[in-house]
């Protein structure tokens, strides 16, 4: 390959990052041109760490002889709290670039060779001849969380192994490919904290540009607002370390529930979450959020269930439905901005809630619900309830017993 060629693909690489390809698209276009003009890889890993609450990071891997059968996209779990995940990256190639401070390493693989690396003799085993492991550290205003850097390995089945001059252009291209990727895997992570902290929805409109203070819509919604049963006491009587473990046990619960049937959470509170349902048609958005009751209900049933058999504590949930006009858009100082729902309706849903307690009900919903759902049948009224900040007393009803009882939900 000439220097016309190998300034071609990294021109290609450049506008393809501008054009917002994936990580995976990009590595993929990048490694068939290297084939095309002549460089003989077979195989190539880029390895990546991120911000995300569950995973530390993910390996983009394209293969020569791809049938199809290749695991494209591989997410890790967390290498610094011990386990098989952490050991394995302790023995790697990647892990003695990172302490070492060298920024390249190349070893040729065959029975004259040492495998000084577990993956040589892995390599040994498939008939490559050649490795190459390469480090593109950023520089300290670069780095977001644990992205401090880019991994990526480059080998060869070819009988001779790479070249000299192919070691020098894969390591003078791999630095536009993994700018290129930087790019992708910043709007892949900003995607990823937007939506992990003002949820799917709110998060979307964000990412669009709806960052302005003030910029509201006025929507028809069905709220949701549900707390934790007896959190207080639990609290007060748990050991300190289960809280967290507690909390997200059924915060799972009721947040999966919530975005299975189609809503959207807004906010935790403490041990409470509100969230709305925005379906165009208001009965529609009434059957999603009955629809997530059930899922909800049947998920904290099967992990009191596990956390009973743990010794854990237990507790259920209380919830309150409602469905109003709200104005829901961004809410707050200069400084800092919340995207939310505000208004009449939703301090009425929060006081429905918190009158569960009172009436000894897991579920209230409000006239309105009622009188917008069209399944009403599963529905009985409690009766009429002052409610604090409101101006008149409403009937308010509960979910038939009849019904709790009916088939789960698939």
């Amino acid at each position: 390959m000439d220097g016309r060629q190998g300034a071609g693909i990294a021109e290609w690489v450049t506008r393809a990052g501008l054009t917002g390809m994936t990580e995976l698209e990009l590595l993929h276009g990048f490694c068939h041109r290297l084939v095309t003009e002549g460089v003989p890889v077979t195989r190539v890993n880029i390895v990546i760490d991120t911000l995300h609450p569950i995973h530390e990071g993910r390996v983009f891997r394209w293969r020569r002889d791809d049938q199809g059968d290749l695991d494209h996209v591989v997410e890790y779990g967390r290498t610094n709290v011990g386990g098989e995940e952490a050991a394995n990256w302790r023995r790697s190639t990647y892990y003695h670039l990172s302490v070492s401070g060298e920024d390249f390493l190349r070893r040729r693989i065959g029975p004259e060779h040492a495998d000084d690396f577990s993956v040589l003799a892995d390599l040994r085993a498939e008939g490559q001849t050649d490795y190459l492991a390469l480090i593109h550290r950023f520089e300290a205003e670069g780095i977001i969380g644990e992205m401090d850097s880019f991994y990526s390995s480059w080998t060869t089945d070819a009988e001779a192994g790479f070249t000299d001059e192919q070691v020098s252009l894969v390591r003078e291209l791999a630095s536009p490919l993994m700018l290129a990727v930087k790019c992708s895997s910043l709007t892949r992570i900003a995607t990823t904290l937007v939506e992990t902290y003002l949820g799917r929805d709110a998060g979307h409109m964000v990412l669009k540009g709806r960052i302005a203070r003030g910029v509201t819509d006025r929507i028809q919604a069905v709220l949701w607002f549900s707390d934790l049963r007896s959190f207080t006491h639990i609290t007060e009587t748990a050991d300190p370390e289960q809280i967290i473990p507690f909390l997200n046990d059924y915060s799972e619960a009721i947040i999966s529930s919530i975005y299975e049937a189609g809503g959207d959470v807004l906010k935790l509170i403490g041990d409470g979450t509100l969230a709305i349902f925005k379906e165009g048609d208001s009965s529609r958005a009434c059957q999603c959020a009955l629809q997530a009751e059930r899922l909800m209900r049947s998920r904290i049933r099967t992990l009191n269930q596990e956390r009973l058999a743990a010794g854990l504590p237990v507790t259920g949930a209380y919830l309150g439905l409602h469905i109003g006009a709200v104005f829901y858009g961004n809410i707050g100082s200069q400084d800092r901005l919340d995207f939310t729902v505000v208004g009449p309706a939703v301090n009425e849903v929060s006081r429905i809630a918190a009158l569960c307690r009172s009436v000894e009900r897991d579920v209230l919903v409000s006239s309105a619900f009622f009188a917008a759902t069209n399944e009403q049948e599963c529905l009985v009224s409690v009766g009429r309830y002052a409610l604090r900040g409101v101006n008149r007393p409403q009937e308010l009803f509960t979910l038939d017993p009849s019904w709790e009882t009916a088939e789960e939900p698939r």
